[in-house]
């Protein structure tokens, strides 16, 4: 998931249309696409499905083939899944090629979906959403920590793994947010733009999640 995958975390759902009218392809993805419909949000919730689309936008475009290689999934299994990703919104053919050749491309850099919703439908779907998206962070921070002696000592002192408890009003957890979201911004112009990125920049998965304590918390 980068792009992918993320693209991903639980934003309060959005008062425009998930998927805005456009003509044309466009040269870059749109910033985001919000998810309402449960059909899209079930539809979303497989994990081959968000790692196709965190390679198209990490990668750029790939037809069903390259894909396949990049994510190790059968052709058939790509283009099936691709098909479906197409339906709700969330890639889009890139032009030229031809069958399982044809190039697909993210629609948008980002996927959004209700933190809540009043129709049980929707809230369901997004809680499902939400669940497998956790799964995948868990499994993708489990091979970083499998593969970390791999990685220059520079590198392994400076990456982070913790936790903090914090006592916060709903409030200030809003804040709080924005402000780390604030910082992280000052880097996201170096995704699209391969000349902003200094000597010896990797890619870095940075998670953001906070959430209530459970009750039966230890």
């Amino acid at each position: 998931m980068s792009g992918d995958q993320a693209d991903q975390a639980r934003e309060a759902c959005k008062t425009r249309e998930p998927h805005e009218q456009r003509t044309g392809v466009p040269d870059t993805p749109v910033r985001e696409t919000v998810l309402s419909d449960p059909r899209a949000l079930r539809a979303y919730a497989h994990p081959t499905r968000m790692r196709l689309v965190g390679m198209l936008r990490r990668e750029g475009p790939s037809t069903a083939t390259r894909a396949a290689e990049l994510i190790g999934e059968s052709v058939a299994s790509c283009s099936y899944h691709l098909r479906m990703l197409a339906k709700y919104g969330l890639v889009e053919q890139a032009g030229g090629g031809q069958g399982r050749e044809k190039p697909w491309r993210a629609v948008a850099k980002y996927t959004s979906w209700p933190a809540h919703s009043d129709d049980t439908a929707v809230d369901e779907a997004a809680v499902a959403l939400s669940t497998t998206v956790a799964e995948l962070y868990f499994e993708r921070l489990t091979r970083a920590m499998e593969q970390r002696h791999r990685l220059p000592r520079e590198w392994r002192e400076a990456e982070e793994f913790g936790d903090h408890q914090l006592y916060l009003t709903a409030g200030e957890l809003v804040e709080l947010r924005e402000r780390i979201r604030e910082l992280l911004g000052a880097y996201d112009g170096r995704n699209d733009d391969p000349a902003l990125r200094p000597e010896g920049a990797r890619i870095v998965e940075f998670l953001r999640i906070a959430h209530v304590a459970p009750e039966d918390a230890l």
